[in-house]
């Protein structure tokens, strides 16, 4: 007999939820009969592409891994002695296995519905704790995206903060011993608001000098130099000008902390807290202030509230300072944290708690302090008079310099050589006394002498710390109880499962988020990412000894290209806020080339994510909001009016395609094509990117740059709100203004500084979109665009007869995602806060809540979901719409029905007494899934408002909190 082949794992076939026989029937249900059909009555043809992406064939997973693993080989994994932010450390493997590696902590969602995130909140209360605690400061956020874009928030918080005699002030001083990165991106931030920089050295500048309204120190200095800022800090409070510093937290288990010594603002990165270099990322930014900023702090910030039985909930506090609501009177434009990180380090520091924090501190400095012993036997002259980790040699000249960096190179050894005659050598938590002999043998051989200078075969049992008193730390730190009580693998490994099993995942069920795109991370693609060829090496590492990340780098972009039609690529900027930011500053770099400073009117339309009108207030623009007709598209006739009325002043539009509405607006070529006429570019928000990919492009519609959600369309996760890649594409003329770097040398002389710390964002994640792309090629990933369609007006259909759909095309189809109305249901006293709250009980996390639209649902199933989980959440609607009619027509009360009830608890279900109008059985039980496949909820429902009054952003002991929870409960 003659069998037919064919290769019997094909990836695409697994990354698409529906088969063939699910795709025939949902077709039916939506009233055509291909797919082809369905996309023809979508997408507007007049932007359709006339031919298939020409990117290579989808791989196999066992290909692609065989692939990719040999294009990382091409990475050499030296010893980076580097520094400058940047420092080799280990993650514990119980954390790396059980967190970074667990689709439990990074397929979750941001925890906008806090009941099915408590773990991860309290791991975030953890990590905030850690935070104040080495620094000394009284509030932290829940982390930035790196060390260089929180000094740049600090620098603009302390801009709208000014106030006295400095309320005019416009300039900020930067200390010269800033990382130069550092300083790229406050030059970046500082430029469109019209703040003057002044870098030079602390121990000289004016601080009498009334221009004055803000300052960043660097501690210890990037040369490794530990001052005592205390004078400093004192000095510039006396003329009210506010201080931030950018402190190594490792450094602090020794160092006086810089809240001690007075400052406003304490920055940095938690990336030594068992996170790998990663070429440059991801890693959790901190950011810790007092007290008296609470309101203006940018970023989130996780707070402690109680539930609806009076018990300890933590939730987002202070939610309304983020940018969809405050808009264009935003002063930060961050709507992301680095979730996933922050977890990692803060469990670093609960496995090792203070006292073994500490001894790594130690022995990083002992080690420090026999290397210069070492060096200085050998002739050397270490310059820094205090240091923690890092040593300034001085050699004779530019070619002893040269001489030490061919040794150490050829050794495998890689230090910071700066100015021709000084080195900078940074130790970590990874380096051993071996590791101090490696680097002496290489001094030693260029200078000529034995390189047996170091006898010790162990570090002496004390260290002698010579700082002065005033620097040399004695506050007691981490002192909470969940800092000093998991630190075997048994604790650690209960303690993490602990709260893993509080969240609600991907791994248990659709979490159908419209705008957000809670895609598939499928576990090949994770993979490469913790390969010490990825993980450790050092972002400002030689180029030849990064030969693989460059071919990364090298084909993604192309591949990016190839799918946005754009010319050019920056993997640079870390998140979808910091894509924005690059592109708009791109734009404006482009018409300040062509002499047009003026032109700073971006035209934004009513339905925009609300990152676009604080972006662009950021890049020093002025918004005109666009009106949407009652369909939700853009007003074209008011459109054409503004681009006209402002077409001398007129920088650019910001548009999202498909809108943020869910539909592919007909007009969208017209409405390109009037921003071009009037002198504007046409920035598109790649927030839906997913709805385009091998059916349109922004080229195709008329964009001259977008960014690209690499965590939404392109597989990156979430990680519980972060990580994130927002990568910018650009047509060829604004090419040459792609972002550049202070350390690294990419882009034109013409280039934009910096947007980010590192000079390709948050490299070691950017495989995981390469993978994606190489396993689905270009034909895998149009079908995936035209499944997330598929399975959106699948949705549809079934819904539409139990819940107005608020916007369709001319032809009634939805593109990825919809929105459903739930705006009537308030006259009868159900908000849609009871809907998203009584789904935890059906075992789903809510659709996007009240975007863009108040009182609304916006779902977005994507294509990874087959018809059996989508007829689950099909049928959970439909069972609550029947829930909400009870009460319409009066069989179920107002106040006290099951949805204003929900979500309900084991505590609830189980008590003894239950006096509510519906049986336990409804509560809990209220479809057959629910029976087989319970997500229980931990805490009932949260009182934000509460949180927010009694604000609480730490796991310290709360004696107020527990007294008035002991007085609600008695009550």
């Amino acid at each position: 007999m003659i069998f037919k082949t064919k290769p019997a794992d094909v990836f695409k076939e697994r990354h698409n939820g529906p088969d063939k026989e699910q795709m025939l029937d949902m077709l039916n249900t939506i009233g055509v009969t291909s797919l082809d059909q369905l996309i023809e009555e979508t997408v507007p043809a007049a932007i359709r592409l006339k031919k298939p992406l020409n990117l290579p064939k989808g791989l196999s997973e066992k290909d692609f891994l065989k692939e990719f693993g040999a294009i990382a080989r091409q990475n050499k994994v030296f010893k980076s002695y580097i520094g400058l932010g940047y420092h080799d450390t280990i993650m514990p493997p119980v954390i790396m296995r059980n967190i970074l590696e667990n689709p439990g902590w990074y397929t979750a969602y941001t925890p906008y519905q806090a009941e099915i995130a408590q773990g991860r909140l309290e791991a975030l209360i953890n990590y905030q704790t850690m935070v104040m605690e080495l620094t000394g400061m009284e509030i932290a956020n829940a982390s930035l995206l790196d060390e260089g874009t929180a000094a740049a928030e600090a620098m603009g918080m302390f801009f709208a903060q000014r106030k006295g005699s400095r309320k005019s002030a416009t300039r900020f001083f930067v200390s010269e011993l800033c990382l130069p990165q550092t300083i790229d991106v406050l030059v970046s931030r500082a430029t469109p608001l019209g703040i003057e920089l002044e870098i030079g050295d602390h121990r000289q500048v004016n601080l009498e000098d009334p221009a004055y309204f803000g300052a960043i120190l660097q501690y210890p200095a990037a040369d490794g130099e530990v001052f005592d800022y205390a004078s400093f800090i004192a000095a510039a409070h006396a003329q009210e000008i506010l201080v931030a510093v950018a402190a190594d937290l490792l450094s602090l288990t020794l160092l006086t902390p810089p809240g001690e010594m007075g400052a406003d603002v304490v920055v940095g990165t938690t990336q030594r807290f068992g996170v790998p270099m990663g070429y440059g990322g991801p890693h959790a930014g901190y950011f810790a202030t007092k007290d008296s900023f609470k309101r203006v702090i940018p970023g989130r910030i996780i707070g402690a509230s109680i539930d609806a039985q009076g018990n300890k909930a933590y939730r987002m506090a202070l939610q309304t300072r983020e940018q969809h609501i405050r808009r264009e009177k935003a002063t930060s434009n961050i709507c992301t944290a680095q979730v996933l990180l922050a977890v990692i380090a803060g469990m670093y520091v609960v496995y090792h708690g203070p006292r073994r924090l500490r001894y790594i501190g130690l022995n990083t400095h002992a080690l420090a302090q026999q290397l210069e012993n070492g060096l200085k036997t050998l002739g050397f002259e270490q310059q820094n008079k205090q240091y923690f980790d890092t040593l300034k040699i001085a050699v004779e000249s530019a070619d002893m310099q040269a001489a030490v960096r061919k040794e150490a190179e050829a050794a495998g050894i890689n230090f910071r050589y700066f100015n021709n005659t000084y080195i900078t050598i940074s130790l970590n938590q990874n380096t051993d006394l071996q590791d101090v002999k490696d680097i002496l043998a290489v001094f030693a051989k260029v200078a000529g002498k034995p390189a047996e200078v170091l006898t010790i075969d162990e570090l002496p049992g004390e260290t002698d710390i010579t700082w002065p008193e005033s620097l040399i730390r004695k506050s007691e730190y981490l002192k909470q109880e969940v800092f000093n009580k998991h630190h075997s693998e048994s604790e650690i490994l209960r303690y993490m499962k602990h709260l893993e099993n509080k969240d609600f995942s991907l791994a248990h069920g659709m979490i159908p988020l419209g705008s957000c795109t809670m895609k598939l991370n499928a576990t090949a693609e994770m993979i490469p990412i913790t390969w010490p060829e990825i993980a450790q090496l050092h972002p400002f590492a030689p180029a030849d000894q990064v030969q693989g990340y460059r071919q990364i780098f090298e084909n993604l972009e192309g591949w990016l290209c190839e799918i946005t039609g754009f010319d050019a690529v920056s993997l640079q900027p870390n998140s979808g806020a910091q894509g924005e930011f690059a592109g708009l500053m791109v734009i404006r770099a482009y018409h300040e080339s062509r002499g047009d400073h003026h032109r700073n009117i971006a035209l934004i339309p009513s339905s925009a994510h609300g990152t676009n009108p604080a972006s662009a207030v950021m890049a020093g623009m002025k918004v005109v909001i666009v009106k949407c007709d009652e369909k939700g598209n853009i007003d074209v006739a008011d459109l054409h009016a503004k681009a006209e009325q402002h077409k001398d002043n007129l920088s650019c539009l910001m548009v999202t395609y498909p809108s943020t509405h869910g539909v592919y607006e007909e007009s969208i070529i017209e409405i390109c094509e009037t921003i071009h006429q009037n002198g504007g570019r046409v920035y598109m928000d790649g927030a839906n990117m997913n709805a385009q990919v091998g059916l349109t492009s922004p080229a195709t519609i008329g964009a001259d740059v977008c960014h690209l959600n690499l965590h939404k369309t392109f597989c990156i996760p979430h990680g519980g709100g972060g990580p994130g890649v927002g990568p910018i594409g650009v047509v060829k003329d604004l090419a040459p203004f792609l972002p550049g770097h202070a350390v690294v040398k990419i882009g034109e002389e013409t280039a934009i500084n910096a947007v980010s710390a590192a000079p390709w964002g948050s490299a070691s994640i950017l495989p995981i979109s390469y993978a994606y792309i190489s396993m689905m090629g270009g034909e895998g990933l149009a079908e995936a665009t035209k499944f997330a369609i598929l399975n959106a007006n699948y949705i549809k259909a079934r819904l539409e007869k139990h819940y107005p759909v608020l916007y369709v095309g001319s032809k009634g189809r939805c593109a990825h995602e919809m929105i459903l109305d739930c705006r009537g249901f308030k006259k009868f006293g159900i908000e849609v806060e009871d809907i998203a709250k009584r789904l935890m009980d059906y075992g789903f996390h809510a659709p996007t809540v009240s975007f863009p639209v108040a009182g609304t649902l916006m779902v977005e199933p994507t294509e990874s979901e087959a018809q059996e989980e989508l007829d689950r959440f099909c049928e959970a609607m439909i069972l609550i719409r029947e829930e909400i009619r009870a009460v319409e027509e009066g069989q179920a009360d107002q106040k006290n029905n099951v949805l204003k009830n929900a979500p309900h608890t084991a505590q609830v279900a189980l008590a003894d007494n239950w006096d509510r109008p519906y049986s336990r059985e409804k509560a809990v039980y209220p479809y057959e899934h629910a029976r087989h496949y319970k997500f229980w909820p931990t805490v009932s429902r949260i009182d934000s408002a509460y949180g927010d009054r009694n604000l609480v952003c730490s796991c310290a002991p709360i004696e107020s909190y527990n007294e008035e929870q002991q007085e609600m409960t008695a009550v």
